[in-house]
């Protein structure tokens, strides 16, 4: 499995809208697509961290290759009236993404 975690500006009062079009987007088959398992919205003082676990290896690869797909694109744009990037260079999702420069597992 691999995990990406994107990176915004979001102001609290938008959290409800925002959840409720990831949620009518899950609905769809495009999580099923793009191979996502799990999706998690965090908000932290004016921070929008979207967490999202594919299957295998390779989740930002699978954002970008679905990024032109009619229902990414509709979320995208129906999220920006929320959502700010961080980075005001961002051009493309994987600008957003947070680098992992740690990780650590619980044995079995």
């Amino acid at each position: 499995m691999n995990t990406t975690l994107i990176v915004a500006k979001m102001q609290p009062e938008s959290s409800n809208a925002v959840a409720k079009l990831f949620g009518d987007f899950d609905r769809t088959d495009m999580p099923h697509i793009m191979g996502t398992r799990r999706r998690q919205l965090f908000y932290y003082r004016g921070l929008y961290f979207h967490l999202q676990d594919f299957e295998g290896e390779h989740g930002g690869e699978a954002i970008e290759e679905h990024r032109t797909h009619p229902l990414f694109v509709g979320i995208s744009r129906d999220l920006r009236a929320y959502i700010d990037p961080y980075d005001p260079n961002w051009k493309r999702p994987t600008d957003a993404m947070a680098t992992r420069f740690y990780e650590w597992e619980a044995g079995e």
